[in-house]
């Protein structure tokens, strides 16, 4: 009868004689795969998932300078992103290095304390935000979020200054006025996992900083662009379908000016589309299509429920606050 140590060293000697066939499945965020093939004679599944990272200081400190390759796909004021791998490399030819790519870098140099905060681990509240509290409270602090330059970025993108190469649809800069957008690739999707495909719509104007701005009067310019959105992504992945495509706003938005991310469906439902996060373009089209009022009414006359993070400044200056008072004026 074998040992447990016996059985461990058949069961890992089985993986070392793997032999593949053909990729069977593989999840939209690219971390989990699963493949078909043979050991030996006998048919096989191997099920590859990425484990979390090692916290150790020293695989963490020597882990950039160990990179097998790295290839730049952009830079943008302090924001820059890579392919990285830190496997073997099976082809010289540079071109094709990327095809062996396991890491998706993003940097930011130099960060600010807001950065730090919130890609740090911490706790999460769920809030309501009236139109009162958007109106003496939040909008102060959006106007804040677009001054001393943070949104530079943006407008090196809108005016042609940066990432000229990766929009994949614009209209012609000034042509449109109020209706000119442009579409490219978010930061965070590697660019080849269709299954992952998450773009951004960014629009010219400057007056709609999320979708609070949005009114009734602006039904044909969502639509328009809605459509145009769609088009534009179904032209340049001609391997989707516009039905296998989702539009969605995020409240809070991480910057303040107005954009529609597009993703497709198979996209794992992480935090980017999470409930209290996410709005769907549609919904709000129906949301405006369904006020009562002019053509002036429109989203900042609602109550909108989200999550934010405890490190954040919505929190710790505006609803934490809230809160306490709350709490006081019940007891």
């Amino acid at each position: 009868m074998a040992t447990t140590e016996e059985s461990k060293r058949r069961a890992e000697a089985l993986i070392l004689k793997f032999q593949f066939e053909r990729i069977l499945n593989q999840d939209g965020s690219g971390r989990r795969i699963n493949l078909l093939g043979h050991v030996d004679a006998d048919p096989a599944l191997l099920i590859l998932e990425r484990a979390p990272f090692p916290s150790a200081p020293e695989y963490l400190s020597a882990f950039p300078s160990n990179l097998r390759s790295l290839t730049n796909l952009g830079n943008n004021d302090i924001y820059s992103w890579f392919l990285g791998s830190g496997g073997p490399i099976f082809t010289a030819d540079s071109d094709d290095k990327d095809k062996f790519a396991d890491f998706k870098i993003d940097l930011i140099c130099p960060c600010t304390d807001k950065h730090i905060k919130k890609h740090s681990r911490q706790g999460f509240r769920y809030v309501t935000e009236t139109p009162a509290i958007y109106l003496s409270r939040v909008r102060p602090y959006m106007q804040a979020g677009r001054e001393d330059g943070r949104l530079n970025w943006v407008y090196n993108i809108i005016e042609g200054r940066k990432e000229v190469e990766d929009v994949i649809y614009r209209t012609p800069l000034g042509r449109d006025g109020d209706e000119g957008f442009l579409l490219l690739p978010n930061l965070h999707w590697d660019r080849k996992t269709i299954e992952a495909l998450h773009l951004l719509g960014i629009v010219e104007r400057r007056d709609i900083w999320s979708l609070r701005d949005l009114k009734k009067k602006h039904l044909p310019w969502l639509r328009h662009m809605r459509a145009k959105l769609l088009d534009a992504t179904v032209e340049t992945y001609p391997q989707i379908e516009a039905d296998q495509l989702k539009l969605f706003c995020h409240y809070q938005p991480t910057y303040y000016h107005f954009h529609i991310h597009v993703v497709h469906v198979m996209l794992e439902g992480n935090g980017t589309q999470a409930l209290g996060k996410a709005i769907g373009l549609d919904s709000i089209i129906e949301q405006l299509e369904g006020m009562a009022g002019d053509e002036e009414t429109g989203m900042e006359s609602i109550s909108i429920g989200y999550t934010v993070g405890e490190a954040s400044e919505l929190w710790t200056d505006i609803f934490e606050p809230l809160k306490k008072k709350r709490n006081q004026e019940e007891r």
